[in-house]
């Protein structure tokens, strides 16, 4: 082994243990780094509100929480929400009977929803009261005119 004369060999050896990372090792960090950023990306671009649209969801759950009493629909509360920002129409059906209303001017009917996509629709399960201790299993829908 040849040793340069102006070089101490426990310097150059402490050099090279100090700069030696091993190949695999760095390989996971930069993956563990990828996938983390990778990862939020994903949450950011699902966080983001897509402002160009109006929301069903979001104007279901606005009429649903000024409708519901108790867990429980009450059909005559729909009067009491007030106007949306689009088109909008919220049904309650249940027991047979249906209980409807329309915010705006051109709000959506029961034949705008088509697939032509101009029109945003949610539904869901809920419970609705039809007489006085009375309650049945019914579907709270809104369509939204986009």
């Amino acid at each position: 082994m040849s040793r340069s004369s102006d070089e101490p060999s426990d310097a150059r050896n402490a050099a090279v243990d100090r700069a030696a990372v091993e190949p695999l090792a760095a390989l996971v960090a930069v993956l563990a780094v990828g996938a983390a950023l990778g990862l939020y990306t994903v949450a950011l671009d699902d966080a983001t509100v897509d402002r160009e649209r109006p929301s069903a969801e979001t104007a279901l759950d606005r009429a649903e929480r000024t409708a519901t009493v108790g867990g429980v629909v009450e059909p005559k509360r729909l009067s009491d929400i007030e106007t949306f920002r689009y088109p909008t129409t919220v049904t309650v059906t249940a027991g047979g009977r249906t209980w409807r209303i329309d915010s705006g001017d051109d709000a959506p009917g029961p034949a705008a929803v088509g697939g032509d996509g101009r029109a945003a629709v949610t539904e869901r399960p809920v419970t609705v009261r039809v007489g006085p201790g009375r309650n049945v299993r019914g579907t709270f829908r809104v369509v939204v005119r986009r």
